[in-house]
């Protein structure tokens, strides 16, 4: 059995979260997949996936060894690159994710700098609402909100993010302007829905120095950014989203800020990766996005330019 083999496959049926897709991005028949992948749990004296008719997921032997996997072969990648000329510039691809947020106002309006800088690695971009789990979905690096706890993944600050209560000049001709957040019951609101588990999230707000979660009831609830910030346009209701997702249409005038001597305390912001991805294509992003994203991003320079290393976070969605 070639193992290096072996293990590229196990990653790409997990990446691929099936054998047929896997057996089609690598150009194999899924037979010799599916073969490759018994060999290795029976190589290994262990099951590495669950199987159902309808999905696949690890077992926790299968966690620790697709990590491992990850690791040696980003690692062999990586010695590949070190091989090439020295003056040679970063190439690959590298997998990105990252709030739709961040990504439209700051990341892919300088895509094409990105590019003209390092002409030879690929992006994959994906925004979402959903914080992706990096090591599972073979995700490079991830912006990431909240605090965050100490573990194997690498985190380099870039900055906070405000969160504001908005409404739309129709709503507040219709319904008046809440004077406190008590007022908020009388009102009419937009809720979002945790992607993680269905329910609205708390209303967050700051009262004498302290945070303050408001759960409120609402006609209307999406789990969507685009479709939340348009309930807010339309006037369904007052929304909560961050200040970056909200600025260009309260300079417009299409939204107004309410109850801003309420807002929460800044949200801080991360870029995180695992240090078995960090290729020289990898490092190269990451080090492009702290360039563009601090001066965004108030309050994102950490002189020290220190790493520290984090394995979960409170994810607060930045769209909502």
């Amino acid at each position: 059995m070639d193992k290096l083999q072996a293990m590229a496959t196990f990653v790409r049926v997990v990446q691929a979260r099936s054998f047929s897709k896997a057996a089609q991005s690598l150009g194999m028949p899924r037979s010799s997949v599916t073969t490759t992948v018994k060999n290795l749990e029976a190589y290994l004296g262990t099951p590495l996936l669950r199987r159902s008719t309808r999905s696949l997921s690890l077992t926790d032997a299968g966690a620790r060894y697709l990590a491992a996997c990850q690791a040696i072969l980003a690692n062999i990648a990586d010695a590949e690159n070190d091989m090439s000329a020295t003056n040679q510039a970063p190439r690959g691809r590298v997998r990105v994710d990252m709030p739709g947020a961040i990504g439209r106002a700051i990341v892919v309006p300088r895509l094409l700098e990105f590019e003209a800088r390092y002409p030879d690695i690929e992006v994959v971009l994906g925004l979402s609402d959903r914080p992706a789990d990096l090591i599972y979905e073979g995700i490079d690096c991830a912006i990431r909100s909240g605090t965050l706890a100490d573990s194997t993944l690498v985190a380099r600050k870039l900055g906070q993010l405000a969160w504001l209560t908005c409404a739309s000049p129709k709503y507040l001709a219709r319904f008046g302007e809440p004077d406190s957040i008590a007022a908020l019951e009388a009102h009419r609101v937009v809720n979002y829905l945790s992607n993680a588990t269905g329910r609205p999230l708390d209303w967050r707000f700051s009262v004498n120095g302290e945070a303050v979660a408001v759960p409120l009831s609402s006609r209307y609830a999406v789990n969507e950014t685009e479709a939340y910030l348009h309930c807010g346009l339309e006037g369904l209701g007052l929304i909560q989203l961050s200040e970056l997702a909200a600025s260009v249409y309260l300079r417009s005038g299409r939204l107004r800020e309410v109850l801003a001597d309420a807002r929460c305390a800044p949200v801080p912001i991360s870029i995180v990766y695992p240090q078995a991805r960090a290729t020289a294509a990898v490092k190269a992003f990451v080090d492009w996005i702290i360039a563009i994203a601090r001066p965004e991003l108030a309050g994102g320079t950490d002189a020290d330019g220190q790493l520290c290393h984090v394995k979960a976070h409170r994810n607060r969605p930045l769209q909502r």
